[in-house]
Formats: C-alpha cells, sequence, structure tokens
C-alpha cells in the first residue's frame, strides 16, 4: 500500500513538474484543450445525428465563441498579463456552454454537463475559494434557467430536478476538487520541506565526506574500510600511495594461489618478515580482518628492492545496531626507519657481543687451567678465583642471550618433531634447578605429539618458560606443563603458582631487558632476555605467545604452533 501511494505521488510530482516547464499559453491551451476537442466532436456529428441544431443562432455563435477562447488561449501573452487572468477564459466558458445548451434544446439537454470543465478549471486554479463555488454553483444555474423559464406554465417537477440537480453537482465536484487541491497543496509543501531537508541533510553529509577525505588525507598512515563481504569501501591516499609503490614489476612474483585469489596479478606484492617468502593470501590484513580477526602491530613487507617498506597493520572491527558484524577498519603505518635503527642495534650488539666472548671464553679457560692446581693455591687465592670464573660464565651466558635476541632473523630447520620429548628432556635439564627451589614440577603431555619445528629452538624455548617459571617461584610450588592437539595447531602451557605479575607488567614481559618490579625487589637475577628471546623463537616458526597472570597467583604461558610447520623459508 505504502508504494503504490509513493508511486503515486511519484507520477504527480512528475506530471506537475512537466506542467511547470511549459509555457503560460501552452498551459492555458492544455486546461481548455478537453471542451474543445468535445465542441468538435459534436460538430463533426450534429450534420447525421442532430442536423437541426446547425440551424440555430445560438448555437452557432457559441461555436463560435468556443474558437475564439481556444484561439485566445494561444494568441494572448498571458505571461504579461496578472497571475489569474488567465481564468476569464473558463468563465466565458460557462457562457458559451450556455449558448450552445439553450440553441440545441431540445436536441441536446445533456450539453450543460460540460460545464464540469470550466467548474474543474476554476476550482483547481487557486482563486479565492467563495468566488469559485459561486461560480461553480450559479454558472450551471444560468445555464439551466433559460429552457425552465421557456417552459412556463407548463414546468414539470422533471424540468424542475434537472435545472436544479446539476448545480448542485457541480457544486460538489467544485467542493471535492477545492479540498482534493488543498490536502494536495499541503502534501506538496511537506515533499518541498522534506526535500529541502534531504538537500540540507546531503549538503551537511558532503561537507563531512570533505572533512573526513581531508583528514584521512593528511595522516601519514594508510586506511583500508571494508564491509562484511570484503568490498572496499574507503581507501586514503597514503594506503593508495602503499599499493602503487608496492605492485610488483614482474608479475611472475605473485603466486598462482595468490593470482586466483587476488583476482589480479597487479595486486601490491606483500612479503613476510624475512621480506622475501610472499605473504599467504589468507593472512593478507584485509583478508584477516573481513574474517572478523582483531590484531595490532602485525610487521608484513611492502614491495621488493630498495622501495621496499616495513608496515605495521592493526584491524578493528565494525559493528552494526544489533552487535553484528558489519565490516573492518585496516590501519597500515610505514615503520620502516623503526625496523632499520632496530636491525641497526640488534647489529651493533651482535658485533660487540661477538667480540665479548673471545676475551671471555680466553678467561674463563685460564680460570679453568689455574683451578686444576688447587693444591698449588691458598685457600683465599682458589675461593676468589672461583668468584672470578662463576662471574664470568654468567658474563659469557650474557653475551650468548645477547647474541641469540639481536639475531630476530636467526634461521630455522623445522623437522617432524615428538614434542613429548621435548618436554621430558626441559624438564630432565630443570629437575636439579626445582629441587634446591623446592618446586614440584609434572607434565600433561600425550605421548607421542608431532610437530613440525625446529626442535633445538623450540626446546631453547621451553627450557626458557620452565626455568623462568621455577625462578619466579621463590617459596616453592608447583610447575606443569602441558599440551593440547586442536585444528592444526598445538597448544603448549607453563604454568606456574609464583608471585605472579600486574596486567601492565604481562603487556610489556616480552619486551627486551624488561623485568617487573616484584623480580627485581626479590633480587631474582636475570636481565629480562629470556621471553624475548622466546617471542622470536615461536613467531619465527609462525605462531603466537601469550600470557596470563596475576600477582600472588602465578603465571601461564601459552604457546600456539602451527602443527604443520612455519611458512616455507626462503
Amino acid at each position: 500500500m505504502q508504494n503504490k501511494e509513493s508511486s503515486d505521488r511519484l507520477i504527480a510530482r512528475t506530471v506537475d513538474r512537466y506542467f511547470r516547464r511549459l509555457g503560460p499559453r501552452a498551459q492555458v491551451a492544455l486546461c481548455q484543450l478537453p471542451l474543445t476537442v468535445i465542441i468538435i466532436a459534436l460538430v463533426i456529428a450534429a450534420p447525421a445525428a442532430w442536423p437541426a441544431v446547425l440551424t440555430s443562432e445560438l448555437f452557432i455563435a457559441s461555436l463560435v465563441l468556443h474558437a475564439l477562447l481556444f484561439a485566445g488561449c494561444l494568441l494572448i501573452p498571458w505571461e504579461r498579463l496578472g497571475a489569474h487572468a488567465q481564468l476569464v477564459i473558463p468563465i466565458l466558458d460557462l457562457i458559451a456552454i450556455g449558448l450552445s445548451r439553450n440553441g440545441a434544446a431540445p436536441n441536446l439537454q445533456g450539453l450543460g454537463v460540460l460545464a464540469i470543465f470550466p467548474v474543474i478549471w476554476l476550482s483547481a486554479s487557486g482563486m479565492a475559494a467563495k468566488t469559485s463555488i459561486v461560480l461553480s454553483f450559479f454558472g450551471p444555474v444560468a445555464i439551466g434557467l433559460p429552457s425552465l423559464l421557456a417552459k412556463i406554465p407548463n414546468v414539470t417537477p422533471a424540468d424542475i430536478a434537472t435545472a436544479v440537480l446539476l448545480p448542485f453537482m457541480l457544486l460538489a465536484v467544485s467542493l471535492a476538487i477545492r479540498f482534493a487541491s488543498v490536502n494536495m497543496r499541503l502534501q506538496q509543501r511537506r515533499l518541498e520541506y522534506q526535500e529541502a531537508e534531504m538537500r540540507s541533510l546531503l549538503a551537511d553529509s558532503k561537507e563531512r565526506e570533505r572533512l573526513l577525505h581531508t583528514i584521512l588525507d593528511t595522516v601519514d598512515v594508510g586506511i583500508i574500510a571494508v564491509d562484511a563481504d570484503g568490498k572496499v569501501l574507503l581507501v586514503n591516499e597514503q594506503q593508495n600511495h602503499f599499493e602503487s609503490a608496492a605492485r610488483p614489476t614482474d608479475p611472475t612474483h605473485n603466486s598462482d594461489e595468490q593470482r586466483q585469489n587476488d583476482g589480479d596479478h597487479t595486486q601490491p606484492l606483500l612479503l613476510s618478515q624475512d621480506r622475501k617468502t610472499p605473504l599467504p593470501p589468507d593472512r593478507h590484513p584485509v583478508k584477516r580482518a573481513v574474517r572478523g580477526e582483531i590484531f595490532a602491530d602485525h610487521l608484513v613487507w611492502f614491495g621488493e628492492g630498495p622501495h621496499q617498506r616495513a608496515v605495521s597493520t592493526a584491524a578493528r572491527t565494525i559493528r552494526n545496531d544489533d552487535g553484528g558484524f558489519d565490516g573492518a577498519v585496516v590501519v597500515f603505518n610505514d615503520v620502516t626507519g623503526l625496523v632499520e635503527a632496530i636491525s641497526a642495534k640488534d647489529e651493533f650488539v651482535a658485533n660487540v657481543s661477538h667480540e665479548f666472548r673471545t676475551p671471555l671464553n680466553a678467561v674463563i679457560g685460564n680460570l679453568d687451567l689455574v683451578l686444576e692446581d688447587e693444591e698449588a693455591l691458598s685457600p683465599l687465592a682458589a675461593e676468589r678465583l672461583e668468584v672470578a670464573q662463576r662471574n664470568a660464565e654468567r658474563l659469557l651466558a650474557l653475551v650468548s642471550d645477547l647474541l641469540v635476541s639481536a639475531s630476530a632473523a636467526a634461521s630455522i630447520y623445522p623437522r617432524k618433531t615428538d614434542l613429548a620429548g621435548l618436554v621430558e628432556s626441559s624438564i630432565g635439564s630443570a629437575h636439579l634447578h626445582a629441587e634446591r627451589s623446592k618446586v614440584e614440577l609434572d607434565t600433561d603431555v600425550p605421548a607421542p605429539m608431532w610437530v613440525h619445528v625446529d626442535p633445538l629452538r623450540i626446546g631453547q624455548a621451553l627450557d626458557n618458560l620452565v626455568s623462568n617459571a621455577i625462578k619466579y617461584s621463590p617459596d616453592g610450588g608447583h610447575v606443569k606443563v602441558s599440551a593440547r592437539s586442536e585444528k592444526g595447531w598445538v597448544r603448549l602451557q607453563v604454568q606456574d603458582a609464583g608471585m605472579g605479575m600486574t596486567e601492565a607488567e604481562t603487556s610489556r614481559i616480552f619486551t627486551r631487558f624488561y623485568r617487573s618490579a616484584a623480580a627485581k625487589e626479590a633480587l631474582i637475577p636475570g636481565v629480562g632476555l629470556g621471553l624475548s628471546i622466546t617471542k622470536a623463537i615461536v613467531e619465527r616458526h609462525g605462531g603466537e605467545i601469550s600470557c596470563t597472570s596475576k600477582p600472588g597467583a602465578g603465571s601461564i604461558f601459552t604457546v600456539a604452533l602451527p602443527a604443520d610447520g612455519p611458512p616455507p623459508q626462503p
């Protein structure tokens, strides 16, 4: 029903606009045309149907008046006259119809009905309501009155009814048109108001859109907004710059799978953190965002060669009013300078650490040789040399950690490995440390649990986690290592009941050289490199590591590794 009303309004507005585009003469002629067409039809039919009417002087005079009125509609410059000047035409039409009706009587008694055309014109014209109502009633009365008077004294009730009925009918038509016109004008005003309001809203929307685009094109980060189906809604200028600079010059650099998923080999070339391996299509930031993933600080490389850029990506979802997924916004931040600075720092640390190892090995080796001949040393000298040896060995361990930490892109060599064996080996290595700290070790790992990893690197990461769990349980307790396999992933957990950390400390625990305040107060040895090394190893395998902790309630470290191993290495 509402659709039909909307369609009717649309048609009415279209007709109204077309009529308004016509000139004043054409408008007046169109209003007069229906009556003129009927009169012409009567003239054509009269010789055969009513030949007597052509002998009536009144009828002939009415025809002449009708012709003059139509000619006046076309020839009079109505645009130069007043707004209601053309209303003289329907008033004269009533006179012409009266002449036609009385001149054609008694052959054509029904010609008085033609008064409906000027009545409609007058009622819809917008002239004063009282004037149009008076003309609509008394005009038809004047048309039928001569015939009624001519029949006196032989007037019948039927003649009176006929003369009176027509004016009242046309009065009713006039009132109906008047009410309809008023209602139509009200609707038109309402539509004009709504249209003006819509124009204002559209102008405001365009202004806000221009402002939004100006802001988005001003910021130095790339932004892409997509809907729930992955259709791109918005891309700023910086992102266009990123993508244009990252388009491969050689289409063969994109894999067949990429071309099939992207539909175009000119898609931007995205590489993994090794700067060489193409990023799998399902790991592209935008496609991850379309799947509803929320992530931050996901590093990818755009393009290749000297113009290659390191870009940190983040995604947030867009929710509709019902809380459902309605799209996502992905942000791309150029961090090439930061990555290069970190790389230069790591290279410096690696070079310095490497230079430290040679003299330290010499110091430790000579100390070992001296301590082998304890009988030649006094107890005090032997004790001091042992202190020097312990500290030199600690310093060498620190240098080794620095070297591993600086090697962010250290190579891994994955192969089919039983994770249960790695856990057992790590627990065995930590057994003495746990006994000294009065910590119980427990495992819950089904054997065998096959996973495609580098056993040396994952063993190193596992040793770090178990060692930390024991070290941060100064009052004894319980450390549990468990693992489960689910949906192509292996999840390894190391749980302790130690001192725990606050939420703020947990968010920074994988940062190099970071140590919690509680660890510093408890004088627990360490420099804060173990967990950062572990994180680098896990991420190199294509996995993720996370931590949940509460002060005094211990910590849970969770490592998620793809069971099929990391992406292929170059």
